[in-house]
């Protein structure tokens, strides 16, 4: 194999590609990049997976010789980064070895064995559909955040993604909270289609996808497919039930109090400063007022308060400060709802509409 392209081209396809390889000491082959340059009338294809996810994406680039080399992927884009601008040659050596030119400069890197690299799953291009990117984008930007990272339930460390005719809705918890929600779509999926997508697999996509593209979509049986601008994204689908959402979100709430979401955050900002080891941040209603405070032992206290329209009797309530940051941070409207029932049960954080739903668990206050 021998191919020619630009520096800047080939630093950006490694960064992108790079970031799905694995990072795992046991697994060498899968911290590889493939670089296969199959046809010289056709763009090089690099790919890189850490057997959960991978990536796909062409390169434009002059073929003198076809062939596939795989190297490891962040030695390579760190080389390619140092280089000077300009084009850079990669060229298959005899014994085992990738020479990097570029200029004056010079590199042999060691390969790994080309048929070892793992077999990425196939896409079906006749089964795809398109999905506007900026939709799918917003929709994954309201929730992904809630997803677990704790492995010792896979299902939640994933997004519950549901095309139905008409709506895009995305659902997500760590079952401290759960965030959904719904967008609204001129064209979806040809039929409904469902799937439990790895939150890090959309957090990736959340890169690839430029504003205003068009998105490329196929769920398959065991993985799903995202592809923008020639650049594909797969990732392994997670089996098992994800919790009836729907179901999690109360009938009725006694207490709605409408604040100025902007306020109201940097309000939590400030005083969550204090809140260290896990300390609550509370929220305490009396009359025409909120009052947001923390006290954490051996370090200090903060309040501060924030007019609110409230007239009822007075009400505390206590949260993780970061997970009620997030829910105020995904509400991009000028006001925020919150919807309450009482200190033990679940509080609702919502903007005017109902195509988004925050549900937070409280914390029991001492």
């Amino acid at each position: 194999m021998k191919i020619t392209c630009s520096k800047d081209t080939l630093a950006n396809a490694l960064t992108v590609v790079g970031r799905s390889a694995s990072t795992r000491a046991g697994v060498q082959i899968a911290s590889g990049v493939r670089i296969a340059a199959l046809d010289p009338e056709a763009p090089v294809e690099l790919a890189a997976t850490d057997l959960e996810l991978a990536v796909r994406m062409q390169l434009a680039a002059d073929v003198a010789e076809p062939g596939t080399v795989v190297v490891s992927a962040r030695l390579l884009a760190d080389i390619v980064r140092s280089l000077r601008a300009g084009t850079v040659t990669l060229e298959a050596e005899p014994g085992g070895r990738l020479r990097v030119s570029s200029g004056s400069s010079r590199f042999d890197l060691h390969t790994f064995a080309a048929e070892d690299f793992p077999r990425l799953p196939e896409i079906d291009l006749e089964r795809t559909f398109e999905v506007p990117g900026d939709a799918l984008l917003g929709t994954i930007e309201h929730v992904v955040r809630a997803a677990s990272k704790d492995d010792s339930r896979p299902v939640l460390t994933g997004v519950l993604v549901l095309f139905e005719p008409g709506r895009l809705t995305m659902a997500a918890t760590d079952s401290y909270r759960l965030a959904v929600k719904e967008t609204a779509l001129e064209q979806s999926a040809p039929e409904p289609a469902d799937a439990i997508i790895p939150a890090r697999a959309l957090a990736e996509a959340q890169r690839l996808i430029p504003a205003g593209a068009t998105v490329e979509l196929s769920i398959a049986q065991n993985h799903v497919a995202i592809g923008v601008e020639g650049t594909w994204l797969t990732a392994r689908r997670i089996e098992g039930q994800f919790p009836n959402f729907r179901s999690l979100v109360p009938d009725r709430f006694e207490h709605e109090v409408t604040v100025a979401r902007d306020e109201l955050a940097e309000v939590v900002g400030r005083v969550s400063v204090l809140a260290k080891n896990n300390a609550p941040i509370r929220l305490r209603f009396a009359d025409g007022e909120l009052r947001v405070a923390c006290q954490t032992p051996d370090i200090g206290e903060a309040e501060e308060t924030v007019p609110v329209a409230y007239d009822g009797e007075p009400f505390e309530i206590g949260f993780n400060a970061e997970f009620l940051r997030d829910g105020l941070v995904l509400v991009d409207t000028d006001d925020v709802r919150l919807r309450l029932i009482s200190p033990l049960r679940p509080a609702l954080v919502q903007g005017p509409g109902d195509d988004l739903w925050y549900l937070i668990m409280p914390i029991r206050l001492t």
